[in-house]
């Protein structure tokens, strides 16, 4: 706050405070839910910058979508839930890859404490470079020569098929 990064915030003063600002942060995506499809992404983005995304997406969709941030500001991990009335082809078009190009131009990471998964690894090459994407391979060849741990997740397998 002195810095001027936030203007409003708590500090939970016992524990009892503390479970209720969880109770809220874990009831978000569930209601969420509740009101149609959601699109959800897991940002790293520098702390300046956290909440610009969630304000880009809601200029991109206007009325088409409402788009939520939440997340750790203390490590610049972001939340972007991005809910419509039932999935929608041109949403998700203004969707991706806008969101994954934007985290790049602002020295983000695609993924942040939820990892690359099954849906984004084909995505990595907007975070890391392909030097490093093949050195991360190589690492999971290495020590997982038979690839049954995390089958599918992390790395692209055209470039795990390539080591």
């Amino acid at each position: 706050m002195e810095g001027g990064l936030i203007s409003d915030g708590v500090i939970a003063q016992d524990i009892n405070q503390a479970s209720s600002f969880w109770r809220i942060r874990e009831g978000i995506p569930e209601a969420l839910m509740k009101a149609g499809a959601v699109y959800k992404y897991d940002l790293s983005l520098p702390v300046e910058k956290l909440y610009d995304i969630v304000v880009q997406m809601q200029l991109r969709l206007g009325s088409s979508a409402k788009v939520c941030g939440y997340g750790h500001l203390g490590d610049g991990n972001l939340h972007l839930n991005i809910s419509t009335p039932n999935y929608d082809d041109n949403v998700f078009s203004q969707i991706e890859p806008f969101v994954y190009e934007w985290t790049a131009a602002h020295t983000g990471s695609i993924s942040a404490e939820h990892g690359i998964g099954l849906m984004k690894a084909d995505k990595i090459h907007y975070s890391k470079s392909t030097e490093t994407v093949r050195l991360m391979a190589s690492i999971k060849k290495l020590v997982d020569p038979n690839g049954i741990m995390n089958p599918y997740k992390v790395l692209p397998q055209s470039i795990l098929h390539d080591i």
